[in-house]
């Protein structure tokens, strides 16, 4: 069995080929011939944590795995993530374990990878002004998808701390090679962005449609079952896309409360979800309708998602003979 750490992870997997590997898989989710049951979790109440488990089958990858994510917000502010997990692969032909490997990675990729496609889908195809929300590891990964599918000149950065805002807008300026500012309040770097990917673990939202320019793509993957990122405003005026309805929609620890909310108090109703990617990609839904229409895709992760990114890893190891090999029996 393969055995991969992060930063080998990270070196291997490219963020272009995956968004491209993404599209068919969200494709086979949303005609039914992939299977992502719905998330599991066993609670950990007296830290605010849950360990959860994603199994996910793409048959059109040959992609057969099990995802293991422990969600542990007390972590933001000390050296270890919020999120952390592991990757178990599997032959899709006989069931063998084939691959262990670090998840934490994958998970930033895949989400920001996939918001990255939902841009593409979505959003304007000048949008050139993007506004990043939150200052984490997927804060990060988001600003440099998004870059690989809009023309991107211009970024904005806004978290609870101004001094980690910062820290990341001079970082990624230098990794991207472009202007990236901190702005002092969610609002101001909102004000005029084409793109707004919502990274946070918000309580109150952080996408309010006051602060929303006409024509803006809101992407939003942000995860606190006592909170909210996006406020109903934004979801009634919004053309609402997510991975998939069941995911989206299911009780915790699967939905979106930005979603199952506004749908309890009688705001929206589930038809309110306009569509999935799968279904934008094969053409059954239409997409953006006007320049001034705001767009909104809302994420909770499918197992999907982590089935394509680590059959991606795990070949590409394979074919630079990377990772080490280890006996389980």
């Amino acid at each position: 069995m393969l055995v991969l750490g992060r930063a080998q992870i990270e070196a291997l997997l490219d963020m272009d080929v995956l968004i491209d590997a993404l599209a068919p898989a969200m494709r086979d989710l949303s005609a039914g011939r992939a299977c992502a049951p719905d998330r599991v979790a066993a609670l950990v109440p007296e830290r605010d944590g849950f360990l959860a488990a994603m199994p996910g089958f793409v048959p059109s990858t040959g992609a057969l795995t099990g995802k293991l994510v422990s969600v542990f917000p007390r972590n933001s502010g000390t050296p270890l993530p919020t999120h952390q997990a592991l990757i178990a692969v599997f032959d899709p032909d006989t069931g063998e374990p084939t691959a262990l490997l670090d998840g934490t990675a994958i998970t930033a990729a895949r989400t920001a990878a996939c918001s990255a496609l939902s841009a593409r889908l979505l959003a304007r195809a000048d949008a050139s002004l993007l506004a990043v929300l939150g200052t984490g590891a997927q804060a990060r990964a988001h600003a440099a998808a998004m870059c690989r599918v809009r023309p991107i000149r211009r970024i904005r950065v806004a978290g609870r701390d101004r001094a980690k805002a910062a820290a990341l807008a001079d970082a990624l300026s230098v990794e991207l090679r472009l202007p990236v500012e901190a702005m002092d309040t969610y609002a101001r770097a909102l004000d005029g962005a084409d793109i707004a990917a919502a990274t946070t673990h918000a309580v109150d939202p952080v996408i309010r449609r006051p602060w929303l320019t006409a024509g803006v793509h809101v992407t939003s993957v942000g995860f606190n079952p006592v909170g909210r990122e996006v406020d109903d405003a934004t979801i009634v005026e919004a053309l609402v896309c997510v991975e998939s309805r069941r995911a989206a929609l299911a009780p915790f620890p699967a939905g979106s409360s930005d979603l199952l909310v506004p749908i309890r108090e009688g705001v929206i109703t589930e038809h309110h979800v306009h569509a999935e990617l799968g279904e934008l990609l094969a053409g059954s839904r239409p997409g953006r309708s006007s320049r001034d229409q705001i767009t909104l895709y809302k994420s909770v992760g499918v197992a999907v998602q982590d089935a394509v990114a680590a059959a991606l890893v795990v070949a590409a190891a394979r074919e630079r003979s990377i990772g080490t090999e280890i006996r389980l029996a």
